[in-house]
Parts: structure tokens; sequence; C-alpha cells
């Protein structure tokens, strides 16, 4: 009998631990808000706004570790990345940045963050447990935006307003490699599952270029809308998404044949996208909406638009 009652007195003591874990399990997408100095969270499951986290005065670029409980997001007001709690939705942590920093990326594994630093023409590496600066790599490009990690960690493929090129930056040596030339002003970056291949939104001369990375140059170049910005690749690898900021559209692209098979309405200056870890919805930051699209990937329609705070800068989906 003393068994029973203490293995009952286990299982009464998991079940709130269980039920907190499912109310976890479903994704969650969480959207900067420039102007409102804030995170919307959105509940993919049900596609409506459940919590708001204070997030500095000018949150741009997020991005999350692989478990979701840390968020790390650029503050261009302070010039700051901001360490936030998931949970308790407070910052751990504030890491001082040079002027202006915008996109913010985290390995898959964990291990760094890679913030682009608008003013310092650099990428700042930290440690992604605890924010500590590992180095500060200047790019050749001016005005970095973006800093993505490659799915295998090798490299951070790096964007900026001015620029035809997007830099190559070698994680483990912590410098810039190489250059591969593009269109005028790069924006988003996407890579295939396999790191082989990368997509970039390029701007000023709108279409979405196609590089292959063993190479280290383009190999496609495919029309895009006007102002082709963001930039989404679907986990399965078979499809590309841009959005075209002045057009208010999101485009599919097929990347077996690098042929646009679809377009999309959505809302005004769209910008940076997420797609959901199994690949079956798209969420796309309207900047001047001040909304969230939602995209149903199967049938590439718009399903949803989800009021959030003002504009919008991008997502990230944990």
């Amino acid at each position: 009998m003393p068994n029973f009652f203490s293995r009952l007195r286990q299982v009464c003591w998991l079940l709130p631990v269980l039920a907190s874990s499912a109310l976890q399990a479903a994704p969650f997408a969480y959207v900067p808000n420039e102007k409102s100095g804030t995170l919307s969270v959105i509940d993919t499951a049900t596609d409506q706004v459940v919590r708001q986290i204070a997030a500095g005065k000018r949150p741009r670029g997020i991005a999350a570790d692989p478990t979701g409980r840390q968020l790390f997001v650029t503050d261009a007001a302070s010039s700051a990345l901001l360490l936030i709690d998931n949970a308790s939705g407070t910052p751990v942590r504030t890491v001082a940045l040079g002027k202006s920093p915008e996109g913010v990326s985290a390995s898959p594994d964990g291990r760094y963050v890679a913030v682009a630093v608008e003013e310092n023409n650099s990428v700042t590496l930290l440690d992604g447990q605890t924010g500590v600066l590992l180095a500060d790599i200047k790019v050749q490009g001016r005005n970095p935006e973006h800093a993505v990690f490659s799915p295998d960690g090798r490299w951070l493929l790096v964007s900026a307003e001015e620029a035809e090129q997007v830099d190559v930056i070698d994680v483990a040596q912590r410098r810039q490699v190489a250059s591969i030339a593009v269109g005028l002003r790069p924006r988003g970056i996407g890579f295939s599952p396999d790191s082989g291949r990368a997509y970039v939104a390029c701007e000023l001369v709108n279409a979405v270029y196609v590089i292959d990375m063993a190479a280290r140059k383009a190999i496609a170049t495919i029309p895009a809308g006007k102002n082709a910005n963001g930039i989404a690749v679907h986990p399965g690898g078979k499809q590309v998404y841009v959005s075209n900021g002045t057009d208010g559209t999101v485009m599919v692209i097929d990347t077996a044949s690098n042929k646009v098979t679809a377009t999309i309405a959505v809302g005004k200056r769209p910008w940076n996208m997420a797609i959901t870890p199994d690949g079956s919805k798209l969420y796309v930051a309207n900047g001047r909406s001040n909304s969230v699209s939602v995209i149903d990937t199967a049938s590439a329609r718009k399903v949803a638009d989800i009021a959030v705070g003002e504009l919008p800068w991008g997502v990230v989906i944990r």
C-alpha cells in the first residue's frame, strides 16, 4: 500500500508538468513589431495572438535557440541584442553591439548567434547560450542586413543594402572567405536543407539568385515581383517563397525548374517570413498592414490575416 500511494503522488506531480508540455507542443510564431516595441506571439494551431512580450524600443531581427526557451532580438534603438527568456517574457541579458543591429540568426545546433550590424559593416558572433561576444567579423558589403547560418552550420551568408554580392563567412575560422556576385541590394537569404544551394532575394533587380555553395557562384536568376525581399525555404526543399514588398505578394518557386508556380496576394509591404517545421504554413510579416498573413502551402492560398503590432519586421517559429 505505501508503494501505491507513493506512485500515485508521483503521477499527480507529473500531470501538470505533462499538461504544460502539451501546451507548449504546438509551434509558436514570434513577430517583432518595430514601432510598438513588442513581440506578438501567435499560436500556429489556432492562428491567434496569445501573448505580447516587451522587447526594447525598436525590435527588428529575431531568432530563437533550438529549444525555443530563449529568444534573441535586436533592438536598433539601444544598439543591443536582447536575450529574452521565453517562459517569463523578460530579458535575462542585454549585449551591447555596434550601431543599428538588424538581422539575427541562431546556428542549428544552438552554439552560436550571429547579428548583422549595419553601421559597423560587420557580423557579430556570440555564444548561443551565454551571449558572450566571440568575434566581430568585418564584411565587404556596406550596411549588412542579414547573416544566415547554413543548415550544416559551416557558413554564414551575409546580405547588405549597399552591395551587389553576398559575403561568405567561415564560421570555424570566424572570418570572411569569399564574396558571391548577385543583383543590387540583396536582402533575404534561405538555404536548401542540404546546404548545397542558397536563395537570395535582390530588391533593386526584382529577382531571386540561386547560388551553388560548393562552386560559390550564382547558377540561376529567377524573375520575382517588385522589390523582392524576404525568403523562406520549405523544409522539403522543393519550394522557395519570396515576398515582394511593392506588389504585396508572395511568389512560390519550384526548385527543380527554378520557375514561379504561384503568386499569392498578402498585406502591404510583406517583408520577412518563416515556415512551420512541418512545412504546412507560411507566416508573412506585412510591415505596412500591421499584420501577419498565413499561407497554406499545400494549396498556395492565403488562409488568414492576423493583426499584430505596428511595423512587423519578420517572424521566427519555434
